[in-house]
């Protein structure tokens, strides 16, 4: 990890104990709602990856903000790699209560990386241990959400047979590490703003629930799968639309680039 960012810690509007209620009882809700709701209603486990997702792009802001530089982008893979440990031991072992007891090996995980980070490899950045942890979470709360939206429920073999499988928990790593690592890979420098990182990582949560949502049609009908791409684009569109207001109200001008030039104008 090369250093970059702001070289210390992150401010804004919304604390970070506020922000990680969001994560974890509207993470929760929406899995356990989207898991015991007729398989139309999957799309509940999508708004619940969502709230996960701001919770773990508000935690990567933070400690990216110390100077991870080029490690933001690996700090988001790092999360759901923990977050498939997590979710697939908890599923496995823990019944209904699977997604908590995921989050509870979630947390000992990311605490033991993080004290990993800090003791072993010395990274030296006073927030690492908690970071982790959060970001650990959030990324275990993400699969479980999306793979809910593709399984239509998170019993252990559902999510076996239904997302991992068939390859579909590529996808979600993927999708769900963007969600969490681009908001503030895309805005990081002097002009961050809390409330712009974050909305962003609405839109990219909204995105995954898109795709999954398509990828669900195999499992739950195409009926299902259209309602949950119709509430995945609807909450694309009111992020999207913030996201860009809030650029034009951060950047000095915004204009127009046209197209580029051909190599002979250049010439």
């Amino acid at each position: 990890m090369s250093a970059g960012g702001a070289g210390g810690g992150a401010k804004g509007a919304y604390p970070p104990q506020t922000i990680m209620a969001l994560g974890i009882i509207g993470g929760l809700v929406g899995i356990y709602l989207g898991h015991f709701m007729p398989p139309a209603y999957s799309f509940f486990g999508g708004i619940g990856a969502i709230c996960a997702t701001v919770w773990g792009a508000d935690a990567v802001r933070r400690v990216a903000s110390y100077g991870l530089g080029t490690g933001v982008p690996s700090i988001g893979m790092l999360a759901l790699g923990m977050g498939i440990l997590a979710a697939l031991f908890g599923l496995s072992v823990g019944g209904i209560a699977g997604p908590i007891v995921a989050i509870v090996v979630a947390a000992l995980i990311g605490g033991v990386i993080g004290a990993l980070s800090n003791k072993v490899i010395g990274m030296g950045i006073p927030i690492m241990e908690q970071a982790m942890v959060e970001i650990s979470c959030a990324g275990t709360l993400v699969i479980l959400g999306l793979s809910v939206v593709i399984a239509g429920s998170f019993d252990y073999a559902a999510v076996v047979q239904n997302v991992v499988a068939n390859g579909y928990i590529a996808l979600i790593f993927i999708i769900g590490g963007m969600g969490i690592l681009h908001p503030f890979n895309a805005s990081l420098g002097p002009d961050e703003s809390q409330d712009r990182t974050l909305t962003l990582a609405v839109e990219k949560g909204a995105i995954a629930l898109i795709i999954t949502g398509f990828a669900s049609s195999l499992h739950e009908g195409l009926m299902a799968a259209s309602l949950n791409m119709l509430v995945g684009f609807i909450i694309w569109y009111i992020a999207f639309s913030k996201y860009y207001a809030f650029i034009k109200r951060d950047a000095y001008q915004v204009v127009g680039t046209g197209l580029l030039p051909s190599a002979e104008e250049l010439q």
